[in-house]
C-alpha cells in the first residue's frame, strides 16, 4: 500500500477543521453525528484518572517544558486529558501545536489555501465519480464541493474512520487546545498553514491525480482501516515500543517513494519545531508542545531533536505496564 493520504490524514490538522466543518445527511445507516460535551462531562473532566498517549518531560536552563505526542483522530472517551496531562498543561505559560486552529486568522489562511483555484487542477470524470460515491456513504455529499481534489479524499479518509469509532471530531489536538484556551495559556502554531497545505495539494494535474487515486485507493482498503486502529490503540496505551517499529508493520514504508514521502511529511518538518519550541523555552516560557504521535518516533522524533539541542529529556509514564 502507497503511504499517500493515510500519513497526512495521521500527521496533518486538515481533517480536524474540514470535519468540524461538513454538514452529515441524518440517516439510519449514517454514523451518530458527534455530541459536544456537556458542562457535567467538561465538570467531571477533573476527577478523571486515565491518561492517554505518550509525554516527555524536557528541562533546561532551570525550567521544565513538555512534549505530548497527539491523534488526530480518536474515541470520545480519550478527548478530555487525564490528571497528568491537565498537570502539565497547567504547569505550562505557552501552549504550542502544529498549527492554531482557534486563531481566526490560522483558519482564514488554511480555508483560502484549501480552495479549489480557477484553472487548478481537475480530475478525470471516474475519479470524480469515485469521491462522489465516496461522499454519499459518509453522509457528507455536497459538503466537500469547492474543496481542491486531494483535500476532499483526504477529509473522506478521516471520515471512514468513524464506523470504528474514530472520529476527527474527538482529535486530541483540538481538545487540548480548547483547554489552554479555557485556562488562559496562550496558544502558538510550530507551523504555517501553507506549510501544512503544501503537504497535501498540488498546482500541477498530474501529481494531484495520484494523490486521490493513493487516496482513494485506501478508503478501499482493509489495510488501511487496520493500520489506523493499531496506530491509535498504541497511542492510547503508551505502547512506544510498537509505535517506533511502526515501518516494519505500516505497509507504508516498503518503496523508495514512500520512504521519501514520510521523510518529507513527518522527519523533515521536526527540526523546525524542535527550533521553535526551544526558542519559545529559552525566553523564559513553560511550554506544552502538543504534536502528532509520529512526529515523537526515532531519532528524528522530536525528544531526540530536544535532547541533541541540550535539553534534559525523560519520558513520564501515563498507562500503567
Amino acid at each position: 500500500m502507497a503511504q499517500g493520504l493515510f500519513r497526512r490524514v495521521v500527521v496533518c490538522l486538515w481533517a480536524l477543521l474540514a470535519t468540524a466543518a461538513v454538514a452529515q445527511t441524518r440517516a439510519a445507516d449514517c454514523p451518530p453525528t458527534p455530541e459536544p460535551f456537556s458542562p457535567a462531562e467538561l465538570q467531571a473532566e477533573e476527577h478523571k484518572q486515565d491518561d492517554h498517549g505518550l509525554l516527555w518531560r524536557i528541562e533546561k536552563d532551570g525550567r521544565t517544558s513538555h512534549l505530548y505526542a497527539t491523534i488526530h483522530l480518536a474515541r470520545r472517551e480519550w478527548a478530555l486529558p487525564g490528571p497528568q496531562v491537565r498537570a502539565a498543561l497547567q504547569a505550562s505559560d505557552r501552549a504550542a501545536f502544529e498549527l492554531n486552529l482557534l486563531d481566526p486568522a490560522v483558519l482564514d489562511r488554511l480555508q483560502r489555501a484549501a480552495r479549489q483555484r480557477p484553472g487548478g487542477p481537475r480530475l478525470p470524470p471516474q475519479e470524480t465519480r469515485q469521491i462522489a460515491h465516496a461522499a454519499r456513504q459518509a453522509c457528507v455529499q455536497g459538503s466537500l464541493d469547492g474543496l481542491r481534489p486531494e483535500l476532499q479524499v483526504v477529509t473522506l479518509v478521516s471520515l471512514a474512520m468513524r464506523r470504528d469509532g474514530l472520529d476527527p471530531a474527538w482529535g486530541i489536538d483540538s481538545t487540548l487546545m480548547r483547554r489552554a484556551q479555557a485556562l488562559g495559556v496562550p496558544i502558538v502554531s510550530l507551523e504555517t498553514p501553507e506549510q501544512q497545505m503544501a503537504l497535501m495539494v498540488h498546482d500541477a494535474a498530474g501529481p494531484a491525480l495520484v494523490a486521490v487515486r493513493q487516496g482513494l485507493q485506501e478508503l478501499r482498503s482493509e489495510t488501511s482501516r487496520t493500520v489506523v486502529q493499531r496506530l491509535v490503540r498504541d497511542w492510547a496505551e503508551g505502547r512506544l515500543t510498537d509505535l517506533e517499529d511502526f515501518a516494519a508493520w505500516c505497509a507504508c514504508q516498503d518503496t523508495p517513494l514512500d520512504r521519501a514521502q514520510h521523510h518529507a511529511t513527518v522527519d523533515a518538518r521536526n527540526p523546525a519545531m524542535a527550533n521553535r519550541i526551544a526558542a519559545l523555552h529559552a525566553h523564559g516560557h513553560a511550554v506544552f508542545a502538543a504534536v502528532g504521535a509520529l512526529h515523537m518516533l526515532g531519532p528524528a522524533g522530536l525528544p531526540q531533536q530536544m535532547a541533541r539541542r541540550g535539553f534534559l529529556v525523560q519520558r513520564i509514564p501515563l498507562v500503567p505496564p
